[in-house]
This record gives C-alpha cells, sequence and structure tokens, in this order.
C-alpha cells in the first residue's frame, strides 16, 4: 500500500513529522513519553483551565477534569465535556489542552476535559467510567458555572472521539445525563478494524500516523480480559452496538485517508437509519490528526466546521 500520493500537500509535512510507530516494540512508558514531546509543539491554550478533582460514580479513584471557562460566557447556552485522544494508550487531558480551550472560546461556554486513566493498566470499563463521572459532575455544576444542563455536548478526537460515541450510549443506557450533541472528530469506533475480522477493506487508509498495527495494539490494550458478549459491548466498541436510536445528534468529520475513514461512514449511516440527526464531513487528501496542522487549508477548513458545530450545538435554546 502506497498512498502518499493522494494526500493533501499541505499536511505531507505531517508524515516526516509522525512517522509510524512500532507500538509492540517499545515499553508504554517510552511510547507515551514520545506522545508527550509530539503534544508540547501544540500552541499554548486560548485559556488557562482550573483542575478539579472530582469523584467516581462507579467506585474508581477520583478523576481530575481541567475546567475552561471563557471570558463571554452566553447566558443560556451549555457546556461541553471534552475527551482526549492518544489510541486509549496515550494522551493526557493536562498536556493537550489547545483543543478544549479553542471549543470554549469558540462557542461561549464552559469546556471540561477530562483526564480519564488509560489502557492498558486500565482496561475497558475503566476510561469509560472515569468519562461518565466527569460528564456527571459537569452536569451537577450548571448552577455554580451558569450554563444549562439540558445543553451538554460530548466532544473528542481520535481515541476521544470514540470514547465521546460511546459516553453517549452509556448516557442514554444509564439514564443519564441528558445530552444535546456529540461532537466527534475522527472517531476510534470499531475495535475490529486493521484485525481479521475487519469488515472494511479500503486498501488507501491508514498506512499513516495511525496504522493498523497501532489500531490492533490499543484495542487489544483497551479490551484486557473483556469477552465482548455482554449489554455493555457497545460501551467498549460504539460500532458493535445493535440499538442507536435514541442517541443526541452527532456531528463526524473524518479524513478520506484516515484510517478510521469507513467505519466512521459506517456509523453516520447506522445513526441516521436509527433517527439521529447526522452532519457528516469527509475532506479529501487527509490522515490521521490532520486538522493539526497551521495554516493548511484542509485542517481550516475542518476546524472551523467544529467550532461552528460546537457554538450550534451549546447554543441556547431557541436560537
Amino acid at each position: 500500500m502506497n498512498s502518499r500520493h493522494l494526500v493533501d500537500r499541505e499536511i505531507a509535512p505531517l508524515l516526516d513529522m509522525f512517522p509510524p510507530t512500532d507500538l509492540e516494540g517499545a515499553p508504554i512508558a517510552d511510547l507515551r513519553a514520545k506522545s508527550a514531546q509530539a503534544y508540547a509543539i501544540l500552541p499554548p491554550p486560548a485559556i488557562t483551565p482550573e483542575e478539579i478533582i472530582v469523584p467516581s460514580i462507579h467506585g474508581g479513584p477520583d478523576i481530575a477534569v481541567f475546567l475552561y471557562r471563557p471570558a463571554g460566557t452566553r447566558p443560556g447556552g451549555g457546556a461541553i465535556l471534552h475527551i482526549h485522544g492518544g489510541g486509549m494508550v496515550m494522551g493526557s487531558a493536562k498536556q493537550i489542552q489547545s483543543s478544549p480551550a479553542t471549543l470554549a472560546v469558540a462557542a461561549g461556554v464552559p469546556v471540561a476535559s477530562v483526564e480519564y486513566r488509560l489502557a492498558p493498566e486500565y482496561p475497558f470499563p475503566a476510561p469509560q467510567e472515569d468519562c461518565h463521572s466527569a460528564l456527571a459532575w459537569l452536569a451537577g455544576q450548571a448552577d455554580a458555572l451558569g450554563f444549562d444542563a439540558d445543553r451538554i455536548v460530548v466532544a473528542g478526537e481520535s481515541a476521544g472521539g470514540g470514547l465521546a460515541a460511546a459516553l453517549a450510549i452509556m448516557a442514554r443506557d444509564l439514564g443519564g445525563p441528558k445530552l444535546a450533541g456529540q461532537l466527534l472528530t475522527y472517531p476510534m469506533l470499531d475495535h475490529r478494524t486493521g484485525s481479521d475480522t475487519c469488515p472494511y477493506g479500503n486498501p488507501n487508509t491508514g498506512e499513516f500516523i495511525w496504522t493498523r498495527a497501532s489500531n490492533r495494539f490499543g484495542w487489544r490494550a483497551l479490551r484486557g480480559d473483556y469477552t465482548v458478549d455482554d449489554a455493555r459491548r457497545s460501551w467498549f466498541s460504539p460500532s458493535l452496538a445493535d440499538d442507536l436510536s435514541g442517541l443526541p445528534p452527532a456531528y463526524i468529520a473524518t479524513g478520506s485517508l484516515d484510517l478510521f475513514f469507513d467505519e466512521n461512514l459506517d456509523y453516520a449511516r447506522r445513526l441516521t437509519a436509527a433517527g439521529v440527526p447526522v452532519e457528516l464531513h469527509s475532506y479529501a487528501g487527509a490522515i490521521h490528526a490532520f486538522n493539526a496542522v497551521p495554516g493548511a487549508a484542509v485542517a481550516e477548513r475542518c476546524n472551523a466546521g467544529l467550532m461552528a458545530a460546537a457554538a450550534a450545538m451549546t447554543a441556547p435554546a431557541g436560537e
């Protein structure tokens, strides 16, 4: 497979900056240290967050949440729970501050970014339970932070997008908190992608940044000893959901060369069939993490769409 000629020329430098990494061949601590160096090149956040420790509602340890409060909060607007990416095994809400800060400024609402536990040390359902606990905490802060508890949106990129989708299903199944939308950026949804049971056969996806081998590693770490044979399987891998009805409206952004392209399109199709409003954007020549390339036209179009969607989903009722 060689899809380099299909990559948008403005984001091509990303290929050399972040060559595919053999996740199997390095200690997890080394992988996390390397990813932290990559996150260090991100621009500083537009808002300095406040770190807050919140309790688990699932019997786990307390969870750190980074709260971003914009200077100009919209009266009657909602709030956003942001979930960072990193393949389920890397990344940190403390390290990845630019994205949630930008969301807060663009939407004019509070944004809470959750420091969920990572696999393989903490496999399913630990990350999902941490995110659900953070969502419950955020919903309980509506009066204190001055937002409408009926206008909460879950958002995330890559693994964070997959966890956001899982959290929407989890919140529905557990009776809350209520969500107004899900903002999913190239979400990691299907544990079968890149495996022997992969239902997709696209020869032009997944060559760069996050590969099939990377995906197998990330999902195996998250799975642990979970047998994926009970009613929680859609919390683990949202693409396994038998029923997608009753979920909040979704905005999905993906790249035509991203490993997750096919599962993202399939999920959008199934959400629509279940009666869930979906806005889907696929960007030609875009690889995984493409919207992090400053100045690239395709990245700017994607980010502008995401920010507009965040503002619309959290807008005061009636707007």
